[in-house]
């Protein structure tokens, strides 16, 4: 439900989160679209999305690829040959990279002092949580009050992700449930009020 105009008086929306079920739903297409949108009408992006990556018709893991194209791994499935304490952090069946998508992921974190992009951070999940430098960088954009975030998470689950359900919850936050039957239609709603809420930045 959307917010009366007098809650958005107190607790103004300053990010966009699309969440989702079942994998698959079209979250990733979604964004991309987004952005593509975004930036036909001349707002600055910076960040990342997750894509993912297939072998033989097998899904083998995912990449982690920046809005300017730096690409690395974020997970590949366990082939038993993963070494180094930093790698041994598993989701299911897949070996998440963290150093690789730290490498990749952080510096298009970075805050610009000088400019006020729209931070696209695509996904925090489950996987991005073995990295701690990342959640202080996602905390630091969330808190600052010159950045808007457009970003991914799960859907809330029995056994919850602390950090999701804390991005989840905050009161500046418009969460879009996306699903097969809407993620065409709310195109645009997605697009109008991320550039709302950067306007209102722009002007702090």
């Amino acid at each position: 439900m959307m917010a009366t105009g007098t809650d958005e008086d107190m607790n103004p929306t300053r990010h966009v989160v699309l969440t989702g079920a079942p994998a698959g739903v079209g979250k990733t297409t979604l964004v991309h679209k987004v952005c593509q949108t975004l930036k036909q009408r001349g707002i600055r992006l910076q960040g990342f999305y997750t894509e993912e990556q297939r072998e033989r018709g097998r899904r083998i893991g995912f990449d982690v690829v920046t809005l300017d194209g730096q690409r690395g791994k974020l997970a590949r499935t366990s082939d038993g040959h993963n070494s180094g304490s930093r790698q041994q952090c598993s989701v299911g069946q897949y070996m998440v990279k963290v150093e690789d998508f730290e490498r990749i992921a952080l510096p298009a974190l970075l805050l610009q002092k000088d400019e006020s992009p729209v931070y696209v951070i695509d996904e925090i999940g489950k996987m991005e949580m073995f990295s701690r430098r990342f959640v202080k960088s996602v905390s630091d954009i969330l808190a600052s009050s010159n950045f808007t975030v457009f970003a991914t998470i799960p859907i809330k689950r029995q056994n919850p992700i602390r950090f999701v359900e804390e991005v989840r919850n905050r009161k500046d936050v418009q969460l879009f449930e996306i699903s097969k039957d809407n993620r065409d239609s709310v195109l645009d709603a997605i697009v109008e009020t991320i550039e709302t809420a950067h306007k209102r930045q722009r002007l702090n």
